[in-house]
Formats: structure tokens, C-alpha cells, sequence
């Protein structure tokens, strides 16, 4: 139920049960449905933290050699009044593998979670150690640079590998940067200034900007050239295409920038139509679709099950009550009453009958 509720709304959910199953429950268990399995969730990312923080030593892992990592966040809209929530988010991967002409990426993982900028760097962590074994992997990542995704926050989480971490600017976000600067037109510009990133010319790139920003007269068109520099300058060290900078890299490598298409699996479910979320309801939400990706949601929901004897019986007393609350009532129809005629021809079906009772 709260895999189709990570789909659709908890009213679709609702009417869908009532509709195709003997289940007639209202949005509002629904929702309720949804918390408990994404909370079950949140415990066992929770435990995972826990155990790596008090293990003497690192978990036994899978040996790769490239490890590719993005992480953004997404904003949805909380129910207080001109508040957001951020979904923190990170994918990690072994690559790329073709299946016919589309190319998925290998063994992804990810990690989404509404809680604090520390907390998701604990569980990207903890998620990655618990998987793999680090040391002699090289971790390639990407991000736009933004609070709480800097080349550090990767550094730190992936610190059980003892080579440099490389972290690249997002490509995408340069583009999307690129464009609110010098608008998304085509111009002579913005090809010298592709150029200059392309092949890392400092001076190139400041020469083509100076000169574009020089024939404006608008202040706040201006402002966005400067916001633009400010950008780049200061992440100026992470552009750079991650396979030029390996000594080899590996065979079907491509660029990184997964991240966007993986944030529709939060932006098609929490976002559309105007909806709004809790704390609660929007943490509970990004756990279950966490699960449904990692392929855990089941066992660490079952897993959160397992209770004692006593509490067993309990949750079965409750059940058979609520079902007997939840049944219609009938009305009696009293005792349905009959007669055999004993005064029929001994060679008819009831009269062989009444013979059998002598």
C-alpha cells in the first residue's frame, strides 16, 4: 500500500484499494500507513549510522575501482506558511551498463532524506560502507556546489579511500548558470565562454565576460553577469571532465549529471498540484520511495514487525475488534421454518425420502 501511495495521492490510493480489493480504508490511514513503513525505514538508516559510529573497525565490503556519487536538493512546500522542506539527496554508482540503446547506471543506490545537512552526509557514509570497500577505489563525484554539497562534505564521506576524491561542477547547473546571465539565446558570447570552460582558460573565460558585460546598460542584467563570475571563479578548480583526468579510465565511461533525472522520482510525487508537506509526512514520503529504490523497503519493514509474544497478541485483539467495529450490521431474519408432506406417492423423490425416516 505504501509503495502505490509513493505513486499516487493517499485519495487515488484510497478509492484504487476500495475499487480493485476488499480493503475500504480513507486517505487519512493512508497516510498513516505511509509514516509507519517510511519511519521503519529512517530506523534501520538510523542503526546503519549507529553501527558504523561503534564498530571498531570498517564492514567488509565489495572492491570496485571507480565509485561515482552526485548529491542536490530539491525543495517541496511544507505546510507552514512560506516554509519549504529540503530533500537532500545522493545517488551512488558503479557505472554505466547498455541495454539495447538505453544506458541505465550500475548498481545505483541512494540515500533521501528531509533531516539536517550532517545527518545525510552520515547516511551517505554509512550506506557506502556498509557496500563497499573504499580503499583502493577512486571516488569520482559531482554537485552543483551549493550549501551543503561542497567538494568537502564528498571528501568527508568518502574518506575510507586513500586517493583524492575528485569533485566536478555540475555541467548542467554551469549551462543553467550560463543562461540566466546571458540569456538562452544563441551568441557569440556565450560560444567564446563555452570555449574558455571547455579548455579550462581562465583568461579566455574573463576576457569574453568583461567584454559581454561591457555593452550592457541594464543594472540588473549586469548583477547577473557578476553572479555568474562569482560562480565560476570560485568554483573554478572542480571544471573539468573527470575521464581527462583520470589515467584511465574505464571502458564506456561518460560524463556525470544523473542527479536531475533522479530527482523526478521526488519532484513527480511531492510537488505537482500544489501539494504540501509536513515534516513528518514529507521525511516518511522520501524514505518510502528511498526503500522502493534500494529494493529494502519490504525487509526493513518487516524486519520493524517483529514483535514480542504478548505484544503479538495484543495487535491480533485489536484487529479482530476493528473488524468487528468496522462489519455493517444485519438484521435478524429469525429461524427459516419448512415441512415434509408425508402424504405423497411412495415412487416420487419425497416419497423415497420419507421412507428413509421410518
Amino acid at each position: 500500500m505504501a509503495e502505490l501511495a509513493s505513486e499516487s495521492t493517499y485519495r487515488e490510493t484510497a478509492r484504487v484499494l476500495k475499487e480493485w480489493t476488499a480493503v475500504n480504508l480513507s486517505h487519512t490511514t493512508v497516510g498513516n500507513i505511509v509514516r509507519r513503513v517510511g519511519k521503519a525505514q529512517a530506523q534501520a538508516d538510523e542503526e546503519m549510522v549507529t553501527e558504523l559510529d561503534e564498530a571498531a573497525s570498517l564492514p567488509e565490503g565489495k572492491k570496485v575501482e571507480y565509485l561515482y556519487a552526485e548529491a542536490d536538493g530539491v525543495f517541496v512546500r511544507g505546510k507552514e506558511k512560506k516554509k519549504s522542506l529540503e530533500v537532500r539527496h545522493a545517488v551512488v554508482h558503479e557505472g554505466w551498463e547498455r541495454n539495447g540503446k538505453r544506458v541505465a547506471l550500475r548498481e545505483p543506490k541512494v540515500i533521501m532524506t528531509t533531516q539536517s545537512t550532517p545527518d545525510f552526509w552520515k547516511e551517505v557514509q554509512a550506506l557506502t560502507a556498509h557496500c563497499y570497500s573504499l580503499e583502493d577505489t577512486q571516488v569520482v563525484t559531482n554537485s552543483d556546489g551549493g550549501l551543503g554539497y561542497t567538494a568537502e562534505k564528498f571528501q568527508e564521506a568518502f574518506s575510507q579511500s586513500n586517493l583524492p576524491v575528485l569533485n566536478q561542477l555540475d555541467h548542467y547547473h554551469v549551462s543553467q548558470a550560463l543562461n540566466r546571465a546571458l540569456g538562452g539565446g544563441q551568441s557569440e558570447y556565450k560560444d567564446g565562454i563555452k570555449k574558455a570552460l571547455k579548455d579550462h582558460n581562465l583568461d579566455d573565460f574573463m576576457l569574453w565576460l568583461d567584454t559581454y558585460e561591457s555593452t550592457l546598460d541594464d543594472a540588473k542584467r549586469i548583477e547577473k553577469v557578476k553572479a555568474f563570475r562569482t560562480y565560476i571563479t570560485n568554483n573554478w578548480e572542480r571544471i573539468f571532465d573527470w575521464r581527462e583526468v583520470v589515467e584511465n579510465p574505464p571502458k564506456g565511461a561518460r560524463s556525470l549529471g544523473a542527479m536531475e533525472s533522479n530527482q523526478r522520482h521526488i519532484s513527480f510525487r511531492m510537488k505537482k498540484r500544489g501539494m504540501h508537506w509536513s515534516s513528518e509526512g514529507g521525511e516518511a514520503m522520501v524514505k518510502v520511495k528511498q526503500g522502493i529504490l534500494n529494493q529494502t523497503l519490504r525487509n526493513v519493514y518487516v524486519k520493524h514487525q517483529h514483535r514480542s509474544a504478548r505484544k503479538q497478541r495484543e495487535v491480533k485483539r485489536i484487529v479482530r475488534m476493528s473488524e468487528i467495529l468496522r462489519n455493517p450490521t444485519r438484521p435478524s431474519v429469525g429461524v427459516k421454518q419448512g415441512a415434509i408432506g408425508l402424504y405423497t406417492a411412495h415412487s416420487t423423490a419425497m416419497g423415497h425420502l420419507v421412507k428413509s425416516f421410518k
